[in-house]
């Protein structure tokens, strides 16, 4: 697996009226279809009162997407809603839009733009990062170059993950996938040969949030 997409990167949630109509969104990052149901009901619970809980969600593994209009007109809710995500890029993903009726109605169209807008919205709130392939790594090097070791992966974009101190220090850390030559290549100057990292295997997680 070497592909690219987003994720949310915290829940998020929006608001938007349209002609007396509340339109309230959540966004969720979810892992498993069973996942994603239980948040669909957790948010039908939790506005149960409403006229309409639309949802959909998007997962990456298996490609599997799925939405439901929840008793608005067909194609009006769900699919505008899941057309969202598509477009930024975002998978493993549920999102549901709460509707509480204002009494007037806004046709095919204007209810295609609301819900469209609030899935935006609340995944504007919950903000996007990228999944990345990372590396991780074991480095054991002599205390004297600790400090020199922590710059170096600083500076390839890693991330210390913990040390354990003996005799020396063995250092577990991750790197983006494609800096790992480079780390190595600056690991070997830096130590005379010495040290080598041991592969720990590689890890598919979001990177810092997109802005």
């Amino acid at each position: 697996m070497s592909e690219t997409y987003f994720v949310p990167c915290e829940e998020g949630e929006s608001e938007y009226t349209e002609k007396r109509s509340r339109f309230l969104g959540h966004v969720c990052r979810v892992e498993t279809e069973a996942e994603a149901r239980t948040y669909i009901e957790k948010i039908k619970k939790r506005h149960y009162d409403a006229r309409h809980n639309c949802w959909c969600y998007a997962l990456h593994e298996g490609g599997v997407v799925r939405y439901g209009d929840d008793g608005e007109p067909q194609g009006t809710a769900g699919q505008p809603m899941l057309n969202v995500f598509q477009r930024e890029g975002v998978e493993n993903v549920v999102c549901v839009v709460t509707r509480y009726f204002g009494g007037v109605l806004l046709g095919a169209g204007g209810l295609t733009r609301a819900y469209g807008k609030s899935a935006k919205d609340a995944l504007d709130a919950a903000g996007k990062a990228k999944m990345t392939l990372w590396s991780r790594l074991c480095v054991r090097v002599p205390y004297p170059l600790l400090e020199r070791l922590t710059r170096l992966a600083d500076a390839q974009g890693g991330v210390v993950e913990g040390s354990d101190y003996g005799a020396d220090v063995a250092v577990t850390l991750r790197l983006p996938a494609e800096r790992t030559e480079a780390f190595s290549a600056a690991l070997t100057e830096l130590s005379g040969g010495g040290v080598t990292p041991e592969a720990l295997g590689e890890v598919f997680l979001p990177g810092a949030r997109e802005t």
